[in-house]
């Protein structure tokens, strides 16, 4: 298997490239493993004069001979402009390309991770450059032909303890919650938060699931969705094997995950799983894409817009994903 893990450099307007620039310029100090970055080289070169690291960027191929201590840059692409206006339709084209070319590279077995930088999903679908984009998730979910896939969040305190939520539906309006949501979905998330777990290599995968509504549906007198879909979703997991319970009440499921009752929390719905992750992981938060035939990762937050080229964005959750990716491809190069 290949030994580069790969950084896509997604919307270099936001935050992307001071991140991904800083927690290399730690990883450097400390790694042996060989990094890449998809992206631009001119503005990686720019926000590295900026922050002033001493970072290496070496622009070339895989192939080439690499400086010791340096970040190969590959550049699939025209070089951007310095100067881009935030969420620029350019920067926009440029991150999906990246996206695309490092996943199309991992399935060619070239990388043995990737690691994505954030994008504005409104940017790209207002730039006119994919009006069906919905996410990264799922976008390389199509680029791999996996369906399945799914996404985990993951992240740990100052205590280092850890929550991990495992997603059936991701980035769709909260009106469609309950129509979207099928006792295969639910099955599925189960499977792949199992998975996780062996990836993860810990020691059991106790997965608890959580109901849609109030009190988890209060025996359908606030909804039907737990009795319909949700319970017979459980009990078919468990007839197959996989040490789950549910539905259960969100409120209280959460503090007995992170109590350590459970590995892996089911969430229905996007926010229903990541207020109580980012409540204690902010700065540790990663997206884990599962069921992908390759290890992909992600910090848990957006472009930043707001602050980018400031020099003071954070990049604990970049670190956190780039750890984790490192982690899943020594894991599976030993498998």
């Amino acid at each position: 298997m290949s030994p580069w893990i790969a950084i896509s450099l997604g919307d270099v307007t936001g935050i992307g490239p001071e991140v991904t620039l800083k927690a290399l310029s730690n990883e450097c100090d400390k790694s042996a493993t060989k990094f890449v970055i998809i992206g631009d080289h001119g503005i990686l070169q720019k926000t590295r004069t900026n922050l002033g690291l001493s970072i290496e960027l070496f622009r070339g191929e895989l192939s080439d001979p690499l400086p010791h201590g340096a970040i190969l840059v590959l550049q699939p692409g025209n070089s951007l402009p310095e100067s881009l206006q935030p969420g620029s339709p350019l920067a926009s084209e440029a991150a999906l390309s990246w996206l695309r070319y490092g996943a199309e590279r991992c399935l060619a077995q070239e990388l043995s991770a990737l690691v994505t930088a954030p994008v504005s999903k409104q940017s790209i679908i207002r730039s006119g450059v994919s009006a069906a984009f919905v996410g990264q998730t799922e976008f390389l979910s199509q680029i791999s032909a996996t369906p399945g896939a799914g996404m985990m969040l993951l992240g740990c305190d100052d205590r280092n303890k850890w929550l991990r939520v495992a997603l059936v539906t991701t980035h769709i309006p909260l009106k469609l919650v309950s129509s979207s949501l099928t006792q295969e979905k639910i099955v599925r998330t189960i499977e792949l938060a199992a998975q996780a777990c062996l990836d993860l290599g810990l020691e059991r995968a106790r997965i608890g699931v959580c109901g849609l509504n109030p009190h988890a549906g209060e025996g359908g007198e606030i909804g039907r969705e737990e009795i319909e879909l949700i319970c017979p979703a459980v009990e078919k997991a468990a007839l197959a094997g996989y040490d789950v319970v549910g539905p259960l009440a969100a409120d209280t499921l959460f503090y007995h995950a992170f109590r350590g009752d459970f590995e892996v929390v089911v969430s229905m719905y996007h926010d229903q799983g990541l207020v109580p992750l980012k409540m204690i992981g902010f700065e540790t938060g990663v997206n884990w894409t599962l069921g992908l035939p390759f290890p992909r990762t992600s910090p848990d937050h957006g472009t930043a817009y707001n602050i980018a080229g400031k020099g003071t964005a954070t990049s604990g959750s970049m670190s956190a994903a780039i750890c984790l990716a490192k982690k899943l491809s020594r894991l599976r190069k030993n498998s």
